[in-house]
């Protein structure tokens, strides 16, 4: 019997880089090496990616034509036509990904800021339409496609689970540490006493904290959840869900220092330590019985005495990493390094499969038949180790073994997870090759889900930037290709569960909804916090700013820490602080930490990270209609010019009154630097002037011969 496609048509999607083309065809050459061959069909079109809250952008046949070039990277849809010697593809559209100047959209050092806040939003007016995080009386675990309350889910009675409240939670304070927009953590520290008050549990003898599976709650009042309802974890206290309790509150911990919080996750952590922990061979276990608190009950079923990667590596990306950068304590570090050693002893399987071995006795003999499982690989959690191990050899610099299998995943992950013909990773695998194809079969279907996609870009991006490997930097920027693609929702908004191997939204069932047992605002907001860590700071050497707000119990120690991520030590610094708007001298530029005033009141803490070989760096401080722009450094060349470009366009568009201009630790300025400024002064739609307050004397010289700015300041009297 011969192939399908010699005798009816299949629709498909094409990922890979323009190696040549004409007003005709275009050539692909694909990550697996096959060479496709395009035709334009009759209405073929282009779309430019954009970000959520933007407008589309389609462009016409001869645009379209007109943007391709030599080493683009792009996703063709198409069909392919069965014909005479074969098949032909005819592609009906075209996502490109470069601007006209060739920049790579997705690396604009804006992009993930955007749409984390967009994202934020919609889960914000979704869950709390009339814009009061009214947590008990209006959030809902389920969320529709559209992000509404449908008939369904407004109900007088309805269940919320502890998890997916403290993943929103996680969502807005991560927002928040973006934009400092008081909104989102208004919902974060609501959301967050609303956990403590109505689905925590505090032992008070024995000095432990546990957290409900969920609260029902009805007209009549509420009903605690003690144990799990999840089918795999039924009628059992799993880690996992423990874990994922702390991830909301320890973000938010991050920002205002409450230490309420930090008692939490130390009791919640003295939970794993007395009940989970296994003390003869270590690590922990992923269920307790909830009577006993046992993890060895026969009634557990397949979860009695078990271990298996949410146990041991969830910690790690959940909470605790966020709790170290919070506090720096050592037994935090501590308790990651042990997680990061079980992983790299225990999970790999070098000689049986390329994957990791996921579930394990307590002996840590690899259970190969449990559940759903059995031999079978979770791609996003093999790209999750690779990424956390990065994360975590920043910790123990000394311990090479992290590196080792962290490169080692990277390196094999591509041949056998991911869709290398139309880019995006898939699901769930056999661990073993077949004999007949020699391939990983898919477990159930060849659909992406969003999380594991998120799990790809951080850790290519951060393997990009610490270890400066041009092959995972590829790979970071097609997987982040694909997600913003495919996964962002530009009609509703939000991100979608699951796509087809092609791209196209799978919208059946729960994976439908944008919010459910496994979805909140949590994967899809840790990406875009860390992808703007990992590429700004390592990648792009842009700067970086985060927002707290101490509260007034907040930082006992007076510290407030403000490292973005485990990064290597001496890669970034932090090079400037705002509190309440007014710049703030009182901080240690290395070990990025800042005094917290004593005088408490209400302080917001605006800081500015950049990377330590920083060429230049320029920054804006707003006073009513008026914008400061301080620009500090070398600008020396078109990189660095563009740099004071953008970050000016952006200010103007807030329409300023008037624009100071701090040029006084500029140490060099190009000419393409100084027609930059005068490019965007006579576009500028100003009621006032663009004032230079200071300039360093060979700045001021070429300054005065323009005669576009007001240097009355300055000692010279020519105003524009």
């Amino acid at each position: 019997m011969g192939h399908p496609l010699e005798s009816c048509t299949s629709s498909d999607t094409v990922a890979g880089y323009v190696i040549k083309f004409d007003d005709h065809h275009v050539t692909i050459r694909t990550r697996c090496g096959e060479i496709v061959v395009g035709a334009y069909g009759a209405n073929f079109y282009g779309e430019l990616m954009t970000n959520l809250g933007e407008d589309r952008v389609t462009l016409s046949r001869s645009e379209t034509v007109s943007r391709l070039h030599e080493g683009l990277y792009v996703f063709a849809y198409g069909v392919f036509y069965p014909v005479d010697n074969g098949v032909e593809f005819v592609i009906i559209n075209m996502w490109i990904t470069e601007d006209e100047d060739k920049n790579f959209l997705l690396e604009d050092p804006c992009w993930w800021v955007k749409q984390a806040a967009n994202i934020a939003d919609f889960y914000l007016t979704g869950q709390f339409p009339d814009g009061v995080p009214q947590w008990r009386a209006s959030y809902r675990t389920e969320l529709s496609l559209e992000g509404q309350h449908t008939e369904t889910l407004t109900r007088p009675s309805f269940r919320q689970e502890t998890d997916t409240v403290s993943r929103m939670v996680y969502g807005m304070a991560t927002a928040y540490l973006l934009t400092g927009e008081d909104r989102f953590l208004e919902a974060a520290e609501s959301g967050t006493q609303y956990l403590r008050e109505h689905m925590r549990v505090r032992n008070d003898l024995e000095e432990f904290v546990y957290w409900y599976h969920g609260v029902d709650i009805s007209p009549s009042g509420e009903r605690k959840i003690f144990a799990s309802e999840f089918g795999d974890d039924y009628d059992a206290i799993p880690i996992y869900e423990q874990i994922y309790a702390l991830a909301g509150p320890t973000q938010t911990f991050r920002i205002t220092g409450d230490p309420r919080i930090q008692s939490d996750i130390d009791e919640t952590i003295s939970l794993f330590e007395k009940f989970f922990r296994d003390t003869e061979n270590d690590g922990y276990f992923s269920h307790v019985d909830p009577v006993t608190f046992s993890p060895h009950e026969r009634r557990l079923g397949q979860n009695a005495g078990r271990k298996n990667w949410n146990s041991i590596g969830d910690h790690a990306p959940a909470y605790l990493i966020n709790a170290y950068l919070a506090t720096e304590r050592e037994d935090y570090a501590d308790f990651l390094r042990r997680t990061a050693k079980s992983i790299v002893e225990r999970f790999p399987d070098t000689d049986q499969s390329p994957f990791v071995q996921e579930r394990f006795f307590s002996d840590w003999t690899p259970d190969r038949n449990w559940g759903w499982q059995q031999d079978r690989a979770v791609v996003g959690h093999n790209l999750k180790i690779a990424w956390n191990l990065t994360r975590l050899s920043s910790l123990s610099s000394s311990d090479s073994a992290l590196e080792t299998l962290s490169h080692h995943l990277a390196d094999t992950m591509p041949s056998v997870g991911l869709d290398r013909f139309r880019g995006g990773w898939f699901d769930v695998v056999e661990r073993q090759r077949d004999d007949v194809s020699g391939l990983h079969m898919f477990a159930w279907h060849d659909r992406k889900a969003w999380w594991q996609q998120e799990q790809a870009i951080l850790a290519y991006l951060i393997l990009a930037g610490v270890y400066n490997r041009e092959e995972h930097h590829e790979l970071a920027k097609e997987a982040s290709a694909f997600y913003n693609a495919f996964f962002l929702d530009r009609q509703d908004g939000g991100i979608y569960f699951n796509v087809l191997a092609s791209g196209i939204p799978y919208l059946v069932g729960n994976e439908r909804m944008k919010g459910s047992h496994s979805m909140s605002c949590y994967h899809s907001i840790e990406l875009c916090y860390l992808a703007a860590v990992y590429l700004n700071l390592l990648i792009l050497k842009e700067p970086l700013e985060l927002h707290f707000k101490p509260s007034p119990e907040g930082f006992s120690d007076g510290l407030l820490r403000v490292a973005p991520d485990l990064l290597p030590k001496g890669r970034v610094v932090l090079s400037e602080v705002w509190v309440n708007g007014q710049p703030y001298q009182h901080f240690d530029r290395n070990a990025m930490t800042v005094d917290v005033p004593r005088k408490r009141g209400q302080l917001k803490i605006r800081v500015r990270l950049c990377p330590s070989d920083i060429p230049c760096d320029v920054s804006v401080l707003w006073k009513g209609n008026i914008v400061r722009i301080t620009a500090k450094g070398r600008f020396d060349n078109t990189e660095s010019a563009l740099r004071l470009s953008r970050v000016l366009s952006l200010a103007l568009e807030n329409e300023p009154k008037l624009v100071e201009l701090d040029l006084g630790n500029v140490t060099e300025f190009s000419r393409g630097a100084l027609n930059e400024l005068l490019l965007l002064r006579a576009k500028a739609d100003v009621t006032d002037v663009f004032k230079v307050v200071s300039a360093s004397p060979d700045v001021l010289a070429e300054l005065v011969d323009t005669d576009a700015f007001d240097l009355r300041e300055m000692g010279f009297d020519n105003v524009f």
